[in-house]
């Protein structure tokens, strides 16, 4: 045989090898579109249970965030490291108020920058054991924190390991589910956010009655606990399929699917589900094989990361900061110290119910759907108790406390079963497979600067040191939500019911974000086109 021929033969077979491919993905696709949620649930129950641990890392997140904001709150904390502001009161000044509740932030900045590189390089279980590794001796500068300027320092430093929880989860749930289960896990990530703040409260709440320095050093011991339990469960989880097989390690992608799902479902074929991720990674490289930071804003993958970005930017300016403070905020706001805990409290219990509530909505309506709604109703909440803080600032009344108090318990459901949830699933599912990590890092990176943003703004427009604006604030945080209806409105498209594949065509067709749902996509012509049909 010449050389020619042999050339032919190989790109015939090559051909051959490609249709067959194309054909176990479209089978792929089918199945996934065909498969129930109990039928999900009963093909990946080790799936689904492997990503809820993984998850539960966040839970640190959730708990660092409403630790510090909360302890400005607690008279032990304000007496140790506070100012004397008048007979027998202390305050931690809005400087400091700022300086710490950013500390974090900054940390967390570099921490997504890692987390983008050493993820898709060495896998999300390395990751984010590494992570939980580093948390450990970290916990002891803030345990032992001797002034404001080492907790400062000690913030910052744990805020680069809680910078790989933020993504890693998200990523790992998505890639290691089925379509209809995907939502429901990604949401999970934003129920431990919500867990660890509301065992924060909690803990915080219960050593509120100390006078001294165990006040605020046994929150601070708490999160020793995550790391010691996590790591030895995280070190026998399987590592993600799509990683798997974005890396070539297909035979090793095989395994881990078949660890994830239950031998006893006969319908499930293996090789078509890694024949559609071998095909939806191969499409995206085509398109644009860099897989760089730089990639993210090229082509239509920019569009794709301006949504994600402009989506995680939406946490912030919902209003967000301002729950955040809740505990200090109704302190100012008027209620008793012991009361606006209680409050705190209610409120994440409130969040939790949210949480489940959101799974209620997942399949009745679709993300766009509830995402631009609930922003329009936080916005209308945001007005409200901006309005309530005007009478308030002028004669303070418990009745005024206590109805802001009771519109931020409606805001926190309302988040909790709407933006912050779907904030995960969204942005999970609507970048490409091989930037997926990339773009949510960029996303969160942004996230953060608003963060901290928001954190330098947020004391000075509580504290009564400083602008003490007091429930008015309410005001500034509706017109963030006017501007997050406006972008949701216009960029946020539906990526319900929709495969990774399907999504990278539907952008690669330049469709508006209103007709996502509404779009037909052929897998096969929209990838080969006519040279398919001449095949």
């Amino acid at each position: 045989m010449g050389r020619s021929s042999l050339v032919d033969h190989a790109a015939e077979t090559a051909s051959a090898t490609e249709i067959e491919r194309l054909a176990d993905a479209q089978d792929a696709i089918a199945q996934e579109h065909d498969l129930s949620f109990s039928q999900a649930l009963k093909l990946y129950p080790k799936g689904v249970l492997w990503s809820i641990v993984m998850s539960t890392a966040v839970v640190m997140e959730g708990y660092d965030t409403k630790l510090i904001g909360t302890l400005f709150a607690q008279p032990a904390f304000q007496k140790r490291y506070g100012q004397l502001v008048k007979a027998n009161s202390y305050q931690i000044l809005a400087p400091w108020q700022a300086g710490l509740s950013n500390g974090s932030s900054v940390g967390q900045l570099f921490g997504l920058l890692i987390a983008g590189y050493i993820s898709e390089r060495y896998g999300f279980r390395r990751t984010m054991i590494t992570g939980l590794a580093i948390i450990i001796p970290i916990i002891f500068i803030t345990f032992f924190a001797p002034s404001l300027v080492v907790l400062e320092v000690g913030q910052i430093l744990f805020g680069v390991p809680l910078g790989l929880f933020q993504t890693t989860p998200v990523i790992y749930a998505l890639e290691i589910s089925p379509l209809c289960l995907r939502a429901y896990l990604t949401n999970y990530v934003n129920f431990c956010w919500a867990f660890g703040q509301i065992i924060a409260t909690g803990i915080l709440r219960g050593v509120l009655n100390l006078d001294n320095q165990w006040a605020y050093r046994i929150p601070f011991a708490v999160q020793w606990v995550w790391p010691v339990i996590l790591i030895p469960l995280l070190y026998f989880a399987p590592e993600s399929p799509w990683w798997l097989v974005r890396r070539g390690r297909l035979e090793e992608a095989r395994e881990v699917v078949k660890r994830l799902t239950s031998s006893r479902n006969i319908n499930f074929d293996v090789e078509k589900n890694i024949a559609l991720m071998v095909v939806t990674t191969e499409y995206e490289r085509t398109v644009n094989a860099e897989t760089s930071y730089r990639a993210c804003f090229q082509g239509t993958n920019l569009r794709r990361t301006v949504i994600v970005i402009g989506i995680y930017c939406i946490q912030t300016l919902n209003g967000n900061p301002l729950r955040g403070y809740s505990t200090y905020f109704l302190e100012q706001a008027g209620l008793p110290t012991i009361q606006a805990f209680n409050m705190t409290v209610a409120g994440f219990a409130v969040a939790i119910v949210g949480g489940f509530f959101s799974w209620v909505l997942l399949p009745l309506f679709g993300r766009r759907i509830i995402y631009f709604w609930s922003l329009v109703l936080m916005l209308i909440i945001m007005v409200l108790v901006g309005a309530l803080g005007i009478p308030q600032a002028e004669s303070p009344k418990p009745a005024y406390a206590w109805a802001i108090g009771s519109l931020l318990l409606v805001s926190s459901f309302l988040y909790n079963c709407s933006i912050g949830p779907l904030t995960n699933t969204l942005c999970s599912e609507i970048p490409s497979a091989i930037l997926r990590s990339k773009s949510i890092v960029l996303a969160r990176w942004t996230y953060a600067v608003t963060t901290i943003v928001a954190g330098v703004l947020t004391p000075y427009q509580l504290n009564p040191t400083a602008w003490n604006w007091s429930a008015k604030t309410g005001f500034f945080w509706a017109g963030g939500c006017l501007i997050s209806i406006v972008f949701t409105f216009f960029y946020v498209p539906e990526p319900k019911d929709r495969t990774t594949a399907e999504l990278d065509i539907l952008f690669e067709k330049k469709v508006p974000p209103r007709h996502f749902s509404k779009t037909s996509v052929d897998l096969a012509e929209d990838i080969y086109g006519d040279e398919e049909k001449k095949i």
